[in-house]
């Protein structure tokens, strides 16, 4: 997505792709259940390796061509087959890498308000950051756009974190996320 493209209004195709994001096709999906309406957009951090941004780790990671050998914690991590619908990187790049319309595995075992297997019915948006660390300007400013253009076709209830869908387990997008800062930019200027 280039600097014109951050002003034009994000449109969703047919299939639930997003045309100014970057699409890198991810295997590790599959088809949502049938009559299973988009009710959930869940927040995710990621760094690969942790604390560290713009490398090509998090492309791999949903593409299984992470080298466990590239760096010490690949190792552990290597042989997941997991994805997002989409991934903001730190300068604002929008990367699709699952049509919104098929379930991507982002959510692993989690629960929302007493249902469970949140890929079901969720679309995940990765953010390239870490817990602790501020996320950019430019992530929210994309992410509510992108969270606007979802939210028109699908119409979901609720916004969360994967630390809300999984207590315990995941803790993203952290005590860095600012849930303020989103909704300001999301909800209409009251007078």
């Amino acid at each position: 997505m280039n600097a014109s493209s951050r002003r034009s209004q994000l449109t969703l195709d047919a299939d639930g792709r997003v045309p100014l994001a970057r699409y890198i096709e991810s295997p590790n999906c599959d088809e949502r259940p049938p009559r299973t309406p988009i009710t959930l957009a869940v927040i995710h951090g990621i760094s690969l390796p942790p604390g560290e941004f713009g490398g090509p780790g998090i492309v791999e990671l949903f593409t299984n061509r992470l080298d466990a050998n590239a760096h010490p914690y690949y190792a552990s991590i290597a042989d997941l087959r997991v994805s997002s619908h989409f991934v903001i990187r730190r300068d604002g790049e929008l990367l699709q890498f699952v049509p919104c319309e098929k379930r991507a595995w982002h959510a692993g075992a989690s629960s929302w308000r007493g249902r469970a297997g949140c890929n079901d019915f969720s679309l995940g948006i990765e953010l390239e950051g870490a817990d602790t660390m501020p996320y950019a300007t430019i992530q929210y400013q994309i992410l509510a756009r992108l969270l606007k253009a979802l939210h028109r076709r699908y119409r979901f209830r609720h916004v969360v974190g994967h630390s809300d869908i999984a207590p315990g387990r995941k803790t993203d997008p952290g005590p860095a996320f600012d849930w303020k800062r989103l909704e300001r930019l999301i909800l209409p200027k009251r007078r």
